[in-house]
């Protein structure tokens, strides 16, 4: 990538003034931001960290509907907000191509694959257990091959010299080496801290995407305000007054508010809003996160199985909808809250000194994601090595679109686990 598409002077946060800047491409309508997202919604296996691999390919280098560099700093500024990452890229990303109905359709055709099918198993296709389908193994090589091309891309341009590779290889064994959420923060913030303080910042050649142009200042305010009011007046309220649909919105609402690094990291704090009152048994629960594994799309629609089976009202496809509505409201209110002051932020050559240092961390992140959990429930034998490295070929050498990439995987996981048979 150090052709002129990508070409390292570009990366790298660096002063823009207005002579470098360019609005988002214009003509982008929401229908058109929803069918590519929904294709996504169908596709995205692997988990948060292969779905940025997967917006990656899709929005950089396929449309492009942005930069490389603009990508890169839409990622480090989800990874400051709670809430699920990679979804918050996806609205981001349909807010800069077509506006907030854009982010609306971006978000809805991102989830509503993997919604559906958990509603669904919660209505009774457990009696079809995938467990141990060697499609969905092949589900997890291809996860893999995606995430291995995302990194390699990315360190290209945002790790290309020693000192922001340095810091890519130490943000990837502080990771490995203490596995939380709250460490991940500290590695983003250490990170910034150092392309501070050691990495200088250039004038940048070519052109920066603006993102801020379709939200009003007023709106951003507004948003932030909301989301403090709502996560602070609902428990309150929810003591005043006795309602089940108040209850259930103030649990999703504030797990969504409260879980930094998305993911799996938020089970823990959906399992004690859900299980500890008494709205599911720990069984129900473990088998829905076991049916979550299975489907595309963002482990927070995980809300879904758990809304549609409440033993409380409501439930069924109203409680799915509120639990839904609920755990990602609070990344709308944020997003929308901090997007028109974003690019001044960035802008600023102490902060684009600090992105700098940051783009490399998330590069070092992704490093230790691709090893665990990526690598490390994938990779069980040399056949399924195998298999990973000819998804990656198609992925690298031969462009083939991910959506086939991840079919045909998925098909040559089931055809190497049938041939010991025949």
């Amino acid at each position: 990538m150090s052709g002129d598409p990508h070409d390292v002077s570009r990366s790298a946060a660096s002063p823009v003034g207005p002579e470098t800047e360019t609005s988002p491409p214009s003509g982008g309508s929401p229908f058109e931001v929803f069918w590519v997202a929904l294709r996504l919604g169908l596709t995205s296996f692997g988990g948060p960290i292969a779905h940025l691999g997967y917006f990656r390919d899709e929005y950089v280098v396929r449309r492009p509907w942005l930069n490389e560099q603009s990508y890169a700093d839409i990622v480090a500024l989800c990874q400051f907000l709670p809430g699920p990452a990679s979804s918050q890229v996806g609205i981001i990303v349909g807010i800069v191509r077509a506006g907030l109905l854009g982010g609306l359709f971006a978000w809805f055709a991102f989830t509503l694959p993997s919604a559906i099918a958990l509603v669904l198993y919660a209505y009774g296709v457990r009696e079809f257990d995938v467990s141990g389908a060697a499609w969905l193994h092949g589900l997890k090589v291809v996860a893999v091959a995606v995430v291995a091309q995302a990194v390699w891309g990315m360190s290209r341009s945002l790790a290309p010299d020693r000192e922001r590779a340095t810091i890519a290889i130490l943000a990837m064994a502080a990771a490995l080496a203490w596995q939380t959420a709250a460490v991940q923060v500290l590695i983003i913030l250490g990170a910034g801290l150092a392309g501070w303080r050691l990495l200088p910042t250039s004038p940048i050649q070519g052109e920066q995407k603006n993102l801020s142009t379709r939200i009003r200042p007023w709106l951003g305010i507004t948003a932030l305000a909301l989301f403090v009011v709502i996560l602070g007046g609902l428990p309150l309220l929810r003591q005043i007054e006795s309602n089940q649909w108040l209850a259930v919105f103030d649990s999703f609402f504030r797990v969504g508010s409260l879980v930094f690094g998305g993911g799996h990291v938020v089970l823990p704090l959906l399992q004690s809003e859900v299980v500890g009152p008494g709205w599911l048994t720990n069984e129900q629960f473990v088998a829905g996160y076991g049916a979550a594994q299975a489907v595309p799309g963002p482990l927070f629609t995980f809300s879904a199985y758990l809304g549609t089976l409440l033993q409380t009202q409501p439930n069924g496809v109203a409680g799915a909808a509120l639990a839904l509505a609920a755990i990602f409201a609070p990344s709308f209110l944020l997003v929308i809250g901090v997007l028109p002051f974003w690019d001044a932020l960035r802008m600023q050559p102490a902060l684009q000194s600090a992105l700098r240092g940051i783009n490399a961390a998330v590069v070092g992140l992704l490093l230790a994601a691709l090893y665990t959990p990526v690598w490390t429930s994938a990779i069980e034998g040399p056949s399924d090595f195998g298999l990973a490295a000819v998804a990656l070929g198609l992925l690298m050498l031969w462009k083939w679109p991910p959506w086939l990439v991840v079919v045909l995987t998925a098909g040559g996981s089931s055809v190497l686990a049938a041939l010991p048979s025949l």
